[in-house]
């Protein structure tokens, strides 16, 4: 079927976003679309025979109402929203989680019309994507025989992606390019109903004339810089958290938060009709399409004749020409301190970029750092022609689009090593009183520029109130909030460059006397009362570590559960986080050379290059406690 989704074109047959009530509360089909799916349907259905898999593909489209239906009924067969990924001894068979891969929590499948006998209700591949208060789900167009493909997956008796298995969700997924591009939209629709559709932050230098401090100050929220343009970029809704600062990896909390703000339908409907006309994706961009929407065209806005305009880059600028880029760089670690345990970190990162170039120039420059950075993952935004890299570099040509853009995504590792490592130990010596202690040290092994501009670490304590604390830092201030102790060991201001320090912290935290949470189905930690009493007074006579563990174990059972979405929660005790920022270089060592930047045709126009550094999620964990890790491969 020509443009199915197989064969590198993305369409999407239908787009609905639900509450936190699971009630459907927006949705969009694209009737072209659609009666693609229809004609491609009744082709396969007439191809099956009595010695082929007796499995007619669900041609019809459900209602909001069976739709809203069936997620409510995969949640409580799943047990959550995305569901457990892999399979377990509650999955069944013809369930997500049955597939026994992660990738069924974000690409999931619902049965329509349960009523009916047999699997031919099956809709697939659903993209998943949880947002504030709702949860997205876009349904792009791929051949029958792919949603057959799944739901052969969906029946088979092993599990997991075994090594030369004839059929794998991977394979089967990386012959779909629909998925990227349904991904793509879901994450757009997400933004505009959380109100975080800004575009990405780019930095100038460190001395910025009039024009870049204005643009540092300005380039997270929209506006384009303060010289002349033909049409403005309309400023899209602000967030307090840019979307250059979540990358990839942020852990996500399956349960749709409360609280978030109302779905604006006429913004959603505009920018539906817009970037994805019939149901093609063109351009993704909220601020282009607002721009659009508020200016419109007029006659000065055409491009010369000879030149095809891309639907990126709607309005031509015009004024002062120079190019930024910015690397912006996310740095997540679990940090153990234990033999048998190994650290993790990893650092995620892209590239941001703004051209202010007149007319449709193209921008080439060479990549460079790839292999220090021992890439992973690379992509491109659609602009971007790449070709086959070298042994360290990698040649990018670009038609910048307007505005700010991410011109490419990565995942490398830390070249530097981390620049936060020690240990945290917590333990309870009461129900109401806890002893912990920092070591911890900080930018070992990095070299100026590298600049640690400030660092905070917070002890979390999401299922008790903190009352006070007693101890003092080697270096820093301590506060409290309700629910965790916070240590600014470096602040703004006073950067820490060129040096390594070390930060000790040991103390006690007291917390409001303990008020029993338990459910009615839960169980004490050794049965009654009078059990318990007994025990103690066993264990105590042994030992007062065994003491400090009935405690621990007493408390931890008297906790409500805790959703395994929110593992950082897992135990309640056992983890601290730190939070940094760094400046001067990347830490995985990509770099954009200014001075090889070339413009076609050529103009005079400077380059800039900067780079930003933060955490994502840096965690610590208690050396005295629990604590989840991947099991290593053993070869």
């Amino acid at each position: 079927m020509s443009g199915s989704g197989g064969d590198g074109g993305c369409s999407i047959r239908a787009i609905w976003i639900l509450n936190s009530l699971d009630a459907v509360v927006f949705s969009r089909r694209f009737p072209v679309v659609e009666k693609r799916w229809r004609t491609a349907c009744r082709s396969e259905n007439e191809k099956v025979t009595e010695n082929s898999l007796s499995y007619s593909v669900f041609s019809l489209f459900p209602s909001d109402s069976e739709l809203a239906a069936a997620f409510v009924e995969r949640k409580q067969r799943e047990g959550s929203a995305r569901g457990f990924g892999i399979r377990v001894s509650q999955s069944s068979v013809g369930s997500d989680s049955w597939v026994d891969d992660p990738i069924t929590r974000h690409i999931i499948g619902l049965y329509i019309n349960k009523e009916e006998e047999g699997d031919n209700n099956l809709l697939w591949p659903l993209i998943l994507h949880i947002k504030g208060n709702y949860c997205i789900l876009v349904l792009p167009l791929v051949e029958p025989r792919h949603v057959k493909a799944y739901a052969r997956l969906c029946q088979r008796s092993d599990c997991g992606n075994a090594v030369g298995a004839d059929e794998s969700l991977s394979s089967l997924l990386l012959n779909l390019p629909s998925i990227t591009g349904a991904f793509m939209v879901a994450h757009a629709i997400g933004d505009i109903v959380a109100g975080d559709a800004v575009e990405p932050e780019v930095l100038v230098s460190a001395s910025p004339s009039v024009g870049g401090l204005l643009d540092s100050l300005t380039g997270s929220i929209g506006i384009s810089g303060i010289s002349s343009r033909a049409k403005p970029v309309a400023a899209p809704v602000a967030s307090s958290i840019p979307s250059s600062t979540a990358v990839t990896g942020a852990v996500a909390v399956d349960a749709p938060k409360i609280g978030s703000r109302p779905l604006d339908k006429d913004a959603l409907r505009t920018f539906i009709s817009s970037s994805m006309p019939f149901g093609t994706p063109l351009d993704l961009s909220y601020s282009n399409i607002s721009a659009i929407k508020v200016n419109g065209f007029s006659s000065s806005d055409l491009p010369p004749a000879d030149l095809k305009q891309p639907a990126w880059k709607p309005y031509l600028y015009k004024g002062k020409q120079r190019m930024l880029f910015t690397i912006h760089e996310t740095v997540h670690a679990a940090m153990y301190d234990r033999d048998e345990i190994p650290d993790n970190i990893s650092v995620s990162g892209q590239i941001n970029c703004r051209a202010e170039l007149e007319g449709l120039p193209d921008v080439s420059f060479p990549l460079t750092g790839l292999n220090a950075a021992h890439v992973e993952v690379l992509s491109f935004h659609p602009c971007a022609q790449v070709s086959e890299h070298g042994a360290d570099k990698q040649a990018v040509m670009f038609s910048p689009p307007l505005g700010n853009f991410i011109l490419l995504r990565y995942q490398a590792s830390c070249g530097h090593g981390p620049p936060i490592k020690g240990f945290y130990q917590l333990s309870m010596v009461s129900e109401d009183k806890g002893a912990f202690l920092f070591k911890l040290r900080l930018m070992e092994g990095y070299k100026s520029p590298l600049t640690m501009e400030f660092c905070t670490v917070s002890m979390p304590f999401p299922r008790r109130r903190v009352v006070s604390f007693d101890g003092t830092p080697s270096i820093g201030t301590v506060s409290i909030t309700e629910h965790s102790v916070e240590w600014k060991i470096v602040s703004g201001g006073r950067g820490l460059s060129g040096k390594s320090i070390e930060a000790t912290f040991p103390g006690t935290v007291n917390f409001a006397p303990w008020q029993t949470q338990r459910l009615p189905s839960s169980r004490s930690f050794l049965g009654s009362i009078a059990d318990e009493d007994s025990d103690v007074e066993t264990e105590n006579s042994n030992n007062m570590v065994n003491m400090e563990e009935f405690i621990m174990e007493k408390m931890i059972n008297d906790l409500p559960p805790v959703d395994l979405e929110e593992p950082f929660c897992w135990q309640a005790y056992n983890y601290a986080k730190v939070s940094f920022k760094i400046a001067g270089a990347s830490l995985s060592g990509m770099s954009v050379d200014p001075k090889s930047v070339s413009i076609y045709p050529a103009v005079k126009a400077p380059a800039e290059f900067s780079t930003q550094v933060t955490s994502g999620g840096y965690i610590l964990w208690n050396t005295l406690g629990k604590c989840p890790s991947a099991a290593a491969e053993k070869v």
